[in-house]
């Protein structure tokens, strides 16, 4: 039976809990027969303390300006089931585009959140103006480029040998979606 949460935009006043989730999540990074979803080592699939700190500022910036980040999170009766964020692209020039990062918990996921999530986040974008929205994912992680493929992604590139991590040589792949 598909998961229907409460989708709702994350408070800034919120992110302590929302770091809890994220770095239980981030436990299944390469385990217990989950893919490898975030470039880190399995043993320190952790949120480092920078980002959390760039995340939280992102937050309060207008959408446009750079470092400006907006994020959902997916709640039901167990919490925080799952996340969508998007945040400017680093590159200059680039403000009719975003970047896409997301995530559901361990007892949400094969359950359609990931669809819900993600095109949450793509009409929201739209409604702000936006033009195009990127994303990067390891290229192992088959799961999560079909669900980008169902959400309309197509894949613009690969990167071969992008990271090195626990012995292995992982490719990145970089999907985009023109709204």
């Amino acid at each position: 039976m598909p998961v229907v949460p409460s989708i709702r935009a994350l408070d800034p006043r919120e992110t302590e809990q929302f770091f809890v989730y994220l770095n239980d999540h981030l436990r299944d990074n390469g385990t217990h027969g989950h893919p490898l979803f975030q470039p880190m080592p399995r043993s320190q699939s952790v949120f480092p303390e920078e980002k959390a700190v760039a995340f939280i500022k992102g937050m309060g910036i207008a959408v446009g300006q750079p470092g400006w980040r907006r994020a959902w999170a997916a709640t039901g009766q167990d919490g925080i089931l799952g996340h969508v964020d998007l945040r400017a692209r680093p590159e200059g020039g680039s403000a009719h585009r975003a970047l896409l990062g997301m995530g559901v918990h361990r007892m949400a996921r094969r359950q359609g959140l990931g669809r819900v999530l993600v095109r949450s986040a793509m009409d929201w974008a739209r409604q702000a103006g936006l033009e195009w929205v990127d994303l990067e994912v390891l290229s192992i992680n088959e799961p999560a480029r079909a669900l980008y493929r169902d959400c309309g992604f197509r894949q613009t590139g690969e990167i071969a040998d992008m990271f090195r991590i626990d012995g292995e040589q992982l490719a990145y792949t970089l999907m985009s979606v023109k709204l």
